[in-house]
């Protein structure tokens, strides 16, 4: 759901990819039918989503990899070094955690939504969209940082 939202409001810009991936993603697994009807209900189809997992590969071209819960942080710091820095919960300005509504009823999926909205709304107000990212600069970095300091 975040990839399709985040992809959207950044307006489909050709200068950055959004994908998603997951540290223990049922590989190849379409979304589940509450997350692809709560998108529809959005005008988004995600039918044709399958899981992948985060790679080493996926790491390192990322410039920004956003995750939903702390808890994922630290896995992926822990395991993959060269990910440090560039990681951030998706809610990381509301201070929470995307819970997880796998196997749980559709109430889950709209609590989960909500808290990727909002999340999705403030990183599309951080991402630069103008130009290409360069990675192994701290413009990217100083670009976030400006934002959030400016949102008071």
């Amino acid at each position: 759901m975040a990839e399709a939202m985040l992809q959207q409001a950044l307006n489909d810009n050709t200068n950055v990819s959004v994908k998603s991936a997951g540290l223990s993603a049922l590989v190849g697994y379409p979304a589940d039918e509450h997350a692809v009807a709560l998108m529809q209900e959005r005008g988004l189809d995600i039918s044709g989503h399958r899981a992948q997992q985060l790679t080493p590969e996926l790491i390192s071209a990322s410039d920004l990899i956003l995750v939903m819960e702390s808890g994922h942080k630290r896995a992926i710091d822990a395991n993959e070094p060269t990910a440090r820095g560039k990681i951030y919960r998706l809610c990381e300005w509301q201070d929470k955690d995307v819970p997880d509504p796998v196997h749980q009823p559709r109430e889950a999926f709209e609590k989960a939504l909500g808290l990727i909205e909002q999340g999705v709304q403030d990183w599309a107000e951080r991402i630069p969209t103008q130009a290409p990212i360069s990675r192994g600069t701290d413009k990217y970095k100083r670009k976030i940082q400006e934002k959030s300091t400016s949102r008071g």
